[in-house]
């Protein structure tokens, strides 16, 4: 392999590299927020008929129900960003595998 070559694989695997732990904070971040929405809803469970919402520094009265299907939306949605997020995870892995291979020729 050519030193040129060599030069920009390995600024390639750098990149790759990079882009791997942006991407792992930020499938960290929502693993968190996935954690923190499934703790509410079995909170809600175990509450009475009274639930309240807090938007921004405000405590809101609201609906149960309209509460319990709000949090298994957002659920649902962060359950499919998180699978998106491996996806990607498995690339950039396969990726950055192709590469080492390749510099270490």
């Amino acid at each position: 392999m050519a030193d040129k070559d060599r030069e920009k694989n390995i600024e390639e695997l750098q990149i790759a590299e990079q882009n791997m732990q942006n991407l792992f904070l930020q499938k960290q971040a929502f693993q968190i927020e996935l954690r923190e929405t499934q703790a509410a809803l079995k909170e809600l469970e175990k509450s009475g008929d009274e639930v309240y919402k807090i938007i921004g520094q405000m405590m809101i009265k609201t609906d149960k129900k309209e509460m319990n299907e709000e949090l298994s939306r957002k659920e649902k949605i962060i359950d499919l960003k998180l699978k998106s997020f491996e996806r990607q995870e498995k690339s950039f892995s396969e990726k950055i595998e192709e590469l080492q291979r390749q510099i270490t020729k």
